[in-house]
């Protein structure tokens, strides 16, 4: 059963229903409600959703971005992921119009980050976004890019080391920096939580994951192998501005994605996403999308397999499998 669809689907009824409406700083206008959560059983499937079809190599590589630490979109562009364009592009054109000269169009541009570099390095520079929070936490002004603190690295040293642990945070809100971000983190921070499975769960893990049988008297040496898990592992993500119909999707994904790598790293099994939304908001522009997204039926969830853990450096290493979906849904996105 599709359970974080359909709830899902109820926030969307939430906010039509319950909303109030807001203006915002795109001039977009929003309708809007406040303090919602989402929750997920891994165990289910890939919460990809299914009453829109989604762009699941695009979700793939903006991940994959933040884990390199990266905070210019050359990568994104390169892969063909156009996320950011829009949020690179207009730091660009504020610069051009400061001179009172015309800047290039957005698709002259785009072309320029893919195929100059000294263009690139310049022009598809975010400021320190996530990648650089997660990888290179700084510990002054300015140090961003000469280190910092590696987040990632060491939430799985944690992990393997100290599993109880009630510090198994990592922060992207880092108040000494969001001046310098062309976007202060939407999702801001994730937290991890870890629990030792019963022998049950690891008798159910072998016997779905081996060839071996229940009556078998080697499911006692497949259970105490190093390789076989045994502990369990949740996230959950606190995210303060949600775009509920366009990118609340992509995080849900985002972060179930995240969840799996780590757990993949950590020989742990994936169990329960969570995430904690703020302003959780329907641009008016989008409103008509969401009503015709309410008409269609939740399918089946897919199957996502991944290599080489949290470490994982290409789109291709990660494999989608028995995706479903209605058509695609055109909704705007106001930067």
């Amino acid at each position: 059963m599709n359970n974080i669809e359909h709830d899902y689907l109820k926030l969307l009824h939430d906010i039509l229903n319950n909303g109030v409406k807001k203006q915002d700083r795109t001039g977009t206008g929003t309708i809007s409600v406040f303090g919602r959560q989402i929750r997920h059983d891994m165990r289910l499937g890939f919460p990809l959703l299914t009453t829109k079809k989604m762009p699941f190599k695009t979700i793939v590589t903006e991940l994959l971005w933040f884990l390199r630490g990266d905070t210019n979109i050359k990568f994104l562009v390169d892969n063909n992921c156009h996320i950011w364009d829009g949020d690179a592009y207009k730091r660009y054109e504020r610069s051009w119009l400061m001179t009172l000269n015309d800047p290039a169009p957005k698709e002259e541009f785009i072309e320029k980050i893919k195929t100059d570099d000294d263009f690139a390095k310049i022009w598809g520079e975010l400021g320190p976004v996530y990648g650089a929070q997660w990888r290179k936490w700084s510990h002054e002004a300015g140090e961003t890019n000469k280190g910092g603190v590696d987040q990632i690295t060491n939430l799985i040293n944690d992990l393997k080391t100290n599993p109880d642990s009630r510090r198994l945070m990592v922060n992207a809100w880092n108040v000494g920096e969001l001046n310098q971000m062309v976007l202060p983190p939407c999702h801001y921070g994730f937290q991890v939580y870890t629990r030792e499975l019963t022998w049950e769960e690891q008798v159910q893990w072998v016997l779905k994951n081996t060839d071996v049988e229940l009556e078998n008297l080697y499911i006692v040496e497949e259970i105490a192998k190093p390789s076989t898990p045994k502990r369990a592992i949740s996230l959950m993500w606190n995210q303060r501005s949600v775009d509920t119909p366009l990118g609340l999707p992509f995080n849900i994904a985002s972060y179930a994605l995240l969840l799996m790598m780590i757990a993949d790293e950590v020989n742990m099994v994936p169990e329960e996403l969570i995430g904690n939304l703020g302003d959780c908001h329907i641009y008016l522009d989008q409103v008509e999308g969401v009503k015709e997204q309410l008409t269609r039926q939740p399918m089946s969830l897919p199957k996502v397999t991944i290599q080489d853990g949290i470490y994982c450096s290409s789109p291709s290493d990660i494999l989608l499998e028995n995706y479903e979906s209605h058509p695609a849904i055109k909704f705007p996105l106001s930067n």
